[in-house]
C-alpha cells in the first residue's frame, strides 16, 4: 500500500475499525469461516464502486458533467452492457449496486434472496465472454441462506443488514466518497489485513493459506534481482494470492507485462484469490488462476514458461507419488529419476516449479527444513538438482514467521542460468525482531539477506559460496547450518580471575562459618 497516499495513521485507524467490525459481526460464527462473509462483501462494495467509478468518467468525458450511475435507471443501463464487459469483464445494473442494495437493506424482508440475484447476476454478466473463468463461482462461499448467520431467515437478514452497513461505512473510497486511485490502495490493504488477522486467530487452519507480507515480499524481490520487468509471474499453490500480488508492489504492476499466473486446490481459498485480485485492481485479462490440484492436474501446460516464480507449498502433504504409474513419466519428475515420497510432496513442487521456469528465470520457494537432509528418495532429488547446477541459493529464515507454526522455514532458490558451479548459502535465521507474538523480519532484515544474495561472497557466520563439487561429496546436504559456521557468542572466562574471586568466596565463607559458630556457642554458654 501506497503510504505517500495513506498515512500510516489513518491506516491504523483503518485497522482498527476493521477488527472491531468484523469481530463484533461475527457473533458465535468462527471467525475463519466468517472471513468469507466479510471478504465477500468487501469484495461486492469494491467491484460496485469501481464500476461506477469507470461509466461515470466514460459519460462525463463526453460532457454530461453530473451524470452518476448510481441514480440511472436500469433499463437504460442496459444499453451499455456490451461495451462494458468487453472492457471490465462484469456488468452490474445500477439497481444492484452495493450502495442501492444496502440503501434498501433494511426494509428488504427477502434481503437474502436480492443478494443471492445480484450476486448470480453479476457472475452472469460474464458468461460467454472472456472473463467467465474469472467470475465464476466467485460468491459460491458467501452463502446468503446459511444457517451460520442465524437460525432464521429474519435472523440471517439482520446480520446481512449489519455486514451491508458495516462494510458500506469503512472509509475505503478517499474524501467525499469519490472512488479514486487510493481507493484502490486501500481496499488492497483492508483485504491483506483482513487476512493476516484471521489466519494470526485461527492457527494452522489458517496459516496454512496465508505468508507473511514480509516475507513474500523478500521471495518476489530475490524472483526479480536485477530486473525492471518480467513477462509474467506464477505460484504453482498460490493459496489468497499475497505472493503474487507483492510484485505489483516490487515492481509495478504493468512491469509484470503477461500477468499473474496460479493454481490453487482448495476452492475457497481459489475464490478468495481471484477476489484479491480485483481488489488490487488487476483486471480480468491480467490473470489466470485455475482450480485443481498442480501436482497431479497441472494447469498452464501450454503457457511459455515463466521468469519470476514464487511459491510457499503446503509442508509435507501427502500426494500420488509412485501410486500412481504415470508420474514418473511426467516430465516434471522425470528428470530426476525418481519422484518424492508419497508422505511428503515438498520436492515434488519443486520439480514442477523447475519444469515450468524460464531459461532467464528465478524461482523463491519457502520450504520444510526436512528437504535439505533427509535420506531416500528425497536425496536422489537434491543431487539431480545440484549436479545440473539448478540450486542457485539456500536461506535459512528465522523461527516462528508463520502463523499456525513455529518451525524455521527455508527458502531454495532455482535458476537454470548461473554464472558459476557453486551454490550460496545464507543464515539469516537471526534477521528478525519480535513483534506481538511472532517473530518478523523488518525491511534492514530483508536487506541485509537481499544485499549477501546478490553479492554471492563469504560473510563470516552469515553466508558461504560452496563449490557443488563439495555438496556432492557431502552427501547432497544442503542444509545452512552444514556450510555456514555459528558464530560463538559465549563470553571469554579469564580463569585467572575467576580462581582468585573463588578463593575469596571460599574464605569468606570460612569466616562466616567460624563467625557463626562463636556466636551459637555464646548462645549455648548462656542457656548453661
Amino acid at each position: 500500500m501506497s503510504t505517500n497516499s495513506t498515512s500510516d495513521t489513518e491506516r491504523t485507524e483503518l485497522h482498527k475499525t476493521i477488527w472491531r467490525i468484523a469481530n463484533d459481526l461475527r457473533g458465535s460464527v468462527d471467525g475463519w469461516d466468517f472471513k468469507t462473509y466479510v471478504l465477500g462483501m468487501l469484495f461486492y462494495r469494491f467491484i460496485s464502486e469501481n464500476l461506477t467509478r469507470y461509466i461515470n468518467e466514460q459519460q462525463r468525458a463526453t460532457g454530461d458533467a453530473d451524470f452518476d450511475y448510481v441514480s440511472f435507471h436500469d433499463a437504460d443501463a442496459e444499453l451499455g452492457r456490451e461495451a462494458t464487459v468487453n472492457e471490465k469483464g462484469f456488468y452490474i445494473l445500477p439497481s444492484q449496486l452495493f450502495a442501492n442494495v444496502r440503501k434498501h437493506a433494511r426494509n428488504d424482508d427477502n434481503l437474502n434472496e436480492t443478494l443471492s440475484r445480484v450476486f448470480a447476476a453479476i457472475e452472469g454478466s460474464a458468461n460467454g465472454q472472456d472473463s467467465e473463468d474469472d467470475f465464476k463461482g466467485l460468491f459460491d462461499d458467501l452463502d446468503v441462506n446459511s444457517s451460520k448467520l442465524g437460525p432464521t431467515v429474519a435472523k440471517r437478514n439482520e446480520k446481512l443488514v449489519k455486514l451491508l452497513e458495516a462494510i458500506g461505512d469503512l472509509p475505503l473510497s478517499g474524501a467525499g466518497g469519490n472512488f479514486t486511485e487510493n481507493a484502490n490502495d486501500l481496499f488492497g490493504d483492508a483485504y491483506e489485513y483482513l487476512m493476516q488477522m484471521y489466519a494470526s486467530t485461527a492457527g494452522k487452519s489458517g496459516g496454512e493459506f496465508f505468508t507473511p507480507q514480509e516475507v513474500s515480499e523478500l521471495l518476489a524481490r530475490i524472483a526479480v534481482v536485477g530486473k525492471k520487468e518480467v513477462n509474467k509471474v506464477y505460484d504453482p499453490a498460490c493459496g489468497s494470492g499475497s505472493l503474487l500480488l507483492k510484485f505489483a508492489k516490487v515492481l509495478g504492476r504493468d512491469n509484470v507485462r503477461q500477468g499473474f499466473y496460479g493454481q490453487e486446490v482448495n476452492l475457497t481459498t481459489f475464490n478468495l484469490c481471484r477476489i484479491n485480485m480485483f481488489l488490487h485492481d488487476v483486471n480480468f485479462e491480467k490473470f489466470n488462476i485455475a482450480h485443481g490440484d498442480t501436482l497431479t492436474d497441472p494447469a498452464h501446460w501450454d503457457e511459455e514458461p515463466f521468469e519470476a516464480i514464487v511459491s510457499n507449498p503446503p509442508y509435507s502433504i501427502k500426494w500420488d507419488g509412485d501410486a500412481n504409474p504415470l508420474l514418473i513419466n511426467d516430465p516434471r519428475f522425470a528428470p530426476a529419476g525418481v519422484l518424492a515420497p508419497k508422505s511428503k510432496a515438498d520436492l515434488a513442487f519443486t520439480m514442477h516449479i523447475l519444469s515450468w521456469l524460464a531459461v532467464n528465470g528465478t524461482a523463491a520457494i519457502v520450504e520444510f527444513p526436512g528437504v535439505l537432509y533427509r535420506s531416500g528418495a528425497e536425496q536422489k532429488i537434491r543431487q539431480y538438482l545440484v549436479d545440473n547446477n539448478y540450486v542457485d541459493a539456500v536461506i535459512q529464515l528465522p523461527p516462528d514467521l508463520f502463523f499456525g507454526t513455529t518451525i524455521a522455514t527455508c527458502i531454495i532458490v532455482l535458476k537454470k542460468s548461473k554464472r558459476d558451479n557453486a551454490t550460496l548459502f545464507i543464515d539469516a535465521s537471526n534477521e528478525f525482531s519480535r513483534v506481538g507474538n511472532k517473530n518478523k523480519m523488518l525491511p534492514q532484515h530483508q536487506q541485509r539477506i537481499l544485499d549477501a544474495f546478490t553479492a554471492r561472497e563469504n560473510v563470516d557466520h552469515f553466508a558461504a559460496l560452496v563449490d557443488n563439487s563439495v555438496i556432492a561429496e557431502n552427501a547432497y546436504n544442503i542444509a545452512v547450518s552444514s556450510y555456514v559456521a555459528q558464530e560463538d557468542t559465549r563470553v571469554a572466562v579469564d580463569i585467572t580471575a575467576l580462581n582468585a574471586e573463588i578463593a575469596r568466596i571460599v574464605q569468606r565463607q570460612h569466616e562466616l562459618r567460624t563467625a557463626i559458630d562463636a556466636i551459637v556457642a555464646d548462645l549455648e554458654g548462656g542457656n548453661a
